[in-house]
């Protein structure tokens, strides 16, 4: 019975294979392996999945079955060519060789064989020449480089050489085999600047996706000397030694998405002591004076990166429980740290919010309330512990540590604004007279008002305070942040136009201070920053917003601010902020007329409309934008560092481009300014919202725009993946429409569009859509059907037995819509001019086949009825029995009533198809010619 199940199994698999459905084939030649002990039928199963392995590009699962059906028979061909191949693909020519030279022995007149042996013993040459030539310039390189005496244009060269070498696997293979690591050790000892960062960059290469290399540079190096080279003041160095470790961290945790094998997997079993030890010394550089803030950055960013969970459905969060015990005071440490006092750490304007970053990174990757209490504690000790009433200084930290995690974990942070003394204290140093404290204290202020709770309290009694220092202080730096609190709490309202905080025209006034601000390049920049920040909160109100987009010098001050090439992280949220607020491409709840009455008879408040948030007045606004170069600062703005540019940023960004796209008239500015290329990156990660939102304005541009011009070079084939992923039930009516169109496009333009469409699985989605009672999806669908019938694969799906494809397009060309019948009666005539089988399938999947086609060539549009007589005439071509019975039909009359009619120069086409139809007719002696 088993013998018997385990051969049935075989066929099924085999039907798989021949309609390429390799992984069923694989899933049915696995379970009959289970089944059977017969010799012969398990060495032609693995010789058969080993087939599948090679279909899949599974190759270390090939060459593995392809070796066992060889153990079981030495002599079986198949299996050795299939083993080659494999061993080909991963590299092991010297192996793949000795395989095909063996099938070439038991068949000498095999002509595939004498051709691969050819090929292999080629590259074979090819790389023993380049490994040999490979050894002696890394000799010679390094000769050049330890040399005190050589020249600078030559050591510059040969550092550069190293640098592109080691990012080769061969290259890197062999300079850490000639004593590499070593040499390069000698070159960071050299205290040269352009040596050590060269020697650096080359290290990076030397552990890339490599296990083992990995280690041992670790080991040789060793990570305190490493993480010194990090603490440098320089920029340049600090980023480099940040990738090499990155590299290092990738390589032993299996980030790399390498599959290690053979030696490489034996020789490190366990990585975690030095990841443990990796994740000790970030956390000491955190805290360390002697470290730059460049290098404090890159520890931090480290830390971000490596962390958290990157996928919360992975049950173990264990590194981020051992930084919160043994890092997390630490990282309040940077967190509470005060420029202007004698006691701080050397920082960048962006360490405090990368440190704000990391405490939200791991408070989020708590996975259940104790860890949670556990780690508020932990901040409560800290803060309590800091205050001191006969110490100034000590309470300040104490705030701003506070204002700090109001930046990161904000439910967090509200908790802490509970506790004995915080608040009171935040009022107190707002009274101070050191200008210090007052800084501190309404940055404070600033971030505690996020929420509309805790701001109605600020409200109350932070407002006269905030407005006293902003009438009071000398200091700009104090002033502007005085005014961006009382932005915040101005804003509280939302877009709610009953719910402003301010008097009438008191936002207003606000906002065109901060735009002075903005304008005044004479201020510093993080200054101008804050008067960004005023206005993401200030542009919620309508007026503001209207009035900000006419004032094009304000504007422009603030996309210069966003292209400047080392952004703050937060200037760029701001800027991303207001310009989602001044093209309201916010998520507005619909509003349902049933629950606004219900509302108002209950008393309940009901969210008001401010008449500028209308259509109208959003429309004029986007122009504006537009007009003052909005499109080129967004995309300086995507092309930021990932560090810099938040998920929750690109979210923004996607949600303004979807914005500007909305008029098919402005898509034209925005290709031109680069909008297109900038929308990749954003519909292909981030937010799952941001990504939808880009992928739907990618999909506007490449409904209407030519793609060689929007997406050129290679970028067009990176376009496709959103698109499709448009091409799904839970998104709405529009995005479908407009993702169709888009693929509609993309597919008239190459079998290399085509083909990718076709391996991202959109056929199924396509057809799908042809079935929509939504006469425009249905219509979208069939265009983007039309164009894709062109390519080999699609048509073979259509060949295939059991489905009702070709039925489909033949009942959609009966239809009564003429741009429908025009996109199905053009597929139609593409496929049966492809496949004469298709030509009698046709004739079978409906009897009304005929009345159909009758319509089409009477049809009254005349593409249309072009592409009716082009599928009559593939049928009459097709067989003579098939002729005979279109003939026989009143086809011939509809034939002949065209065929006569004069051709002038919009009907020449379709007279002179006809034409050409009668003519077969005559060829097969069906008619005559009349003298």
């Amino acid at each position: 019975m088993a013998e018997a199940e385990a051969m049935q199994l075989k066929e099924e698999g085999n039907q798989h294979f021949q309609l390429q459905d390799y992984k069923a084939a694989t899933k049915s030649y696995s379970q009959a392996l289970k089944l059977t002990k017969d010799k012969a039928l398990l060495a032609t199963l693995y010789r058969n999945r080993a087939a599948c392995g090679l279909k899949t590009e599974s190759y270390v699962q090939a060459a593995s079955d392809a070796s066992r059906a060889i153990d079981i028979n030495s002599s079986d061909i198949k299996a050795l060519y299939r083993r080659c191949q494999a061993l080909e693909h991963l590299g092991k020519l010297d192996q793949a060789f000795k395989d095909v030279q063996r099938c070439a022995t038991l068949e000498p007149q095999n002509q595939s064989f004498q051709e691969t042996l050819r090929r292999l013993n080629t590259s074979i040459q090819e790389k023993l020449r380049v490994q040999f030539s490979t050894d002696s310039r890394v000799q010679t390189m390094f000769e050049i480089l330890l040399d005190r005496n050589s020249e600078a244009d030559k050591l510059e060269k040969a550092a550069n050489n190293l640098i592109v070498l080691s990012r080769e696997e061969a290259g890197a293979e062999r300079i850490f085999q000639n004593n590499g690591v070593a040499l390069l050790m000698q070159l960071l000892d050299t205290k040269r600047p352009e040596l050590m960062l060269a020697a650096v960059r080359t290290l990076s290469g030397v552990c890339s996706s490599h296990r083992a290399r990995a280690t041992a540079t670790l080991h040789a190096v060793r990570i305190d000397r490493i993480c010194s080279l990090m603490a440098v003041e320089s920029e340049e160095m600090s980023l480099a030694v940040c990738n090499l470790l990155q590299g290092i961290i990738d390589a032993l945790s299996g980030e790399d998405k390498q599959e290690h094998r053979g030696k490489e997997e034996a020789l490190v079993l366990d990585s975690k002591k030095d990841l443990k030890q990796i994740t000790n010394h970030l956390l000491d550089m955190l805290v360390s004076k002697k470290v730059s803030g460049q290098g404090r950055d890159q520890a931090l960013n480290l830390l971000n990166k490596n962390v958290p969970r990157k996928d919360l459905a992975i049950h173990d969060n264990s590194r981020t429980i051992y930084v919160v015990d043994n890092g997390l005071r630490k990282i309040l440490k940077v967190v509470g740290q005060v420029p202007d006092l004698p006691s701080c750490l050397p920082l960048t304007d962006n360490t405090r919010m990368l440190a704000s970053i990391l405490i939200n990174k791991l408070y989020d990757d708590l996975r259940c309330d104790p860890e949670r209490d556990h780690f508020r504690k932990i901040c409560e000790e800290h803060i309590t512990g800091t205050f001191d009433p006969q110490d100034m200084d000590k309470n300040v930290i104490a705030i701003q540590t506070v204002s700090g995690i109001l930046q990161g974990p904000f439910d967090l942070g509200n908790q802490l604004l509970g506790l004995k003394g915080v608040m009171e204290m935040m009022v107190a140093l707002c009274g101070s007279e050191r200008e210090t404290d007052q800084l501190v204290a309404v940055e404070a202020l600033i971030h505690a008002s996020t929420k509309l709770s805790r701001a109605t309290f600020i409200i109350t009694n932070g407002v006269s305070l905030l407005k006293e220092i902003y009438k009071t202080t000398k200091n700009e730096k104090i002033k502007i942040r005085a005014l961006v609190g009382l932005c915040k709490l101005g804003s509280a309202g939302g877009t709610d136009y009953a719910l402003r905080q301010f008097a009438e025209g008191s936002t207003e006034k606000l906002a065109k201070q901060c735009r002075k601000w903005l304008c005044n390049a004479s201020i510093d920049t993080r200054t101008r920053k804050w008067a960004v920040e005023g206005l993401a909160y200030l542009t919620l109100d309508a007026d503001v917003k209207d009035d900000f987009v006419q004032d094009i010098p304000a504007l422009q001050a603030m996309f210069e601010l966003a292209k400047a090439s080392t952004p703050d992280k937060t200037i760029l949220y701001s800027v991303a902020t207001t310009l989602v607020n001044c093209t309201n491409s916010y998520d507005v709840k619909e509003v349902i007329p049933e629950l606004v009455q219900l509302a108002k008879f209950s008393k309940q408040h009901v969210p008001e409309e401010h008449p500028k948030d209308k259509k109208d007045f959003v429309d004029m606004r986007v122009k504006r934008l537009l007009k003052a170069g909005v499109t080129s600062a967004l995309v300086c703005m995507v092309k930021a560092d990932n560090a810099i540019l938040t998920d929750q940023t690109k979210e923004l960004l996607a949600r303004v481009f979807l914005a500007l796209c909305d008029n098919p008239k402005d898509r034209g500015t925005i290709v031109a300014q680069g909008g297109g290329k900038a929308l990749i990156p954003l519909a292909l990660e981030g937010t799952d919202v941001g990504k939808v939102k880009a992928a739907h304005a990618l999909a506007k541009i490449a409904a209407v725009s030519n793609p060689d011009i929007a997406f050129p070079g290679e970028r067009v084939y990176e376009v496709v993946r959103p698109l499709v992923s448009l091409l799904n039930t839970q998104r709405d009516g529009l995005q479908n429409y407009e993702a169709l169109l888009g693929l509609t496009n993309l597919s008239g333009r190459s079998d290399k569009l085509r083909k990718k469409i076709f391996k991202e699985k959109a056929l199924p989605d396509i057809e799908n859509y042809m079935f929509e009672n939504h006469d425009q999806l249905r219509q979208a669908a069939t265009e983007c059907m039309c164009n894709m019938v062109v390519n080999k694969e699609v048509q073979e799906r259509f060949l295939a037995d059991g489905n009702d494809r070709l039925k489909l397009v033949v009942l959609l060309c009966g239809e009564d819509d003429d741009k429908l019948q025009n996109a199905a009666a053009g597929a139609l005539a593409m496929l049966t001019a492809a496949h004469k089988k298709l030509c009698f399938k046709m004739t079978e999947v409906t009897t009304q086949w005929l009345e159909i086609l009758q319509r089409l060539c009477l049809h009254d549009r005349l593409s249309v009825q072009h592409r009716g007589l082009v599928i009559a005439y593939n049928l009459l071509a097709a067989d003579a029995e098939l002729a005979k019975k279109l003939v026989e039909s009143e086809l011939l009359e509809i034939l002949t009533v065209v065929g006569k009619q004069e051709p002038d120069e919009k009907r020449a086409a379709v007279v002179q198809t006809a034409r050409e139809c009668l003519i077969k007719c005559m060829d097969y002696g069906f008619i005559k010619p009349v003298s």
